[in-house]
């Protein structure tokens, strides 16, 4: 996928334009059902807004990853989760297409090429181990990711990372998985995962 400088900025402003301007951009959870805080989600994307056009200052810029991480307080009234996490997913996506950008502008296209197939290579390595042993395992008292899950998830990375088919970036960001005693160490996985859409983003 290609876009221009032009299109990055309107996938952002789609998501951030509009809750600047309406409080009412995303639908609101009715009743006892909990969404996010509004006031959250609009200082965050005018906040991804600013870093995006270069407004911010340095304490306050947002990337990629950022937008992938962030959370909010959940509260009855608040804005429906699913039409946030799409909008947080476009604007992850427009991140994600500037610092490629940049990337390739500072480090030159070919060296760039190597340092995502170095990056692809050490998620390969890990996914490569025998299946129930690809992660740590927490104690059997306490819990982690359900082992036989993981696999098959990493099973379905392995095969997009060797042919490019198979899984999207939405599934991998909207993978969950169920507990068990003795799990996968849920931070390994998460990692992991992170780096598996990173790297998912910076070659489509």
């Amino acid at each position: 996928m290609t876009l221009s400088d032009d299109t990055t900025l309107e996938q952002l402003s789609g998501a951030a334009t509009d809750v600047e301007r309406s409080h009412d951009a995303f639908p609101r959870t009715q009743g006892r059902e909990k969404g996010y805080e509004p006031a959250a989600v609009d200082a965050f994307l005018a906040r991804a807004r600013a870093s995006f056009e270069n407004a911010q200052t340095d304490d306050e810029t947002v990337s990629a990853a950022d937008v992938r991480d962030v959370s909010f307080p959940l509260v009855r009234g608040g804005y429906a989760i699913d039409p946030v996490d799409a909008a947080l997913g476009r604007v992850e996506d427009a991140f994600a297409v500037q610092e490629r950008q940049a990337a390739i502008a500072r480090l030159g296209a070919r060296a760039w090429v190597e340092q995502k197939r170095a990056d692809a290579q050490v998620v390969l390595d890990r996914l490569a181990r025998p299946r129930r042993r690809r992660f740590d395992r927490v104690s059997v008292v306490r819990y982690g990711y359900r082992l036989e899950e993981v696999d098959l998830v990493a099973d379905k990375i392995a095969g997009y990372l060797a042919d490019g088919t198979g899984v999207t970036v939405e599934q991998v960001r909207s993978v969950a998985f169920r507990m068990q005693r003795g799990g996968y160490r849920e931070a390994q996985v998460d990692a992991l995962l992170d780096a598996v859409i990173e790297i998912m983003l910076a070659v489509n």
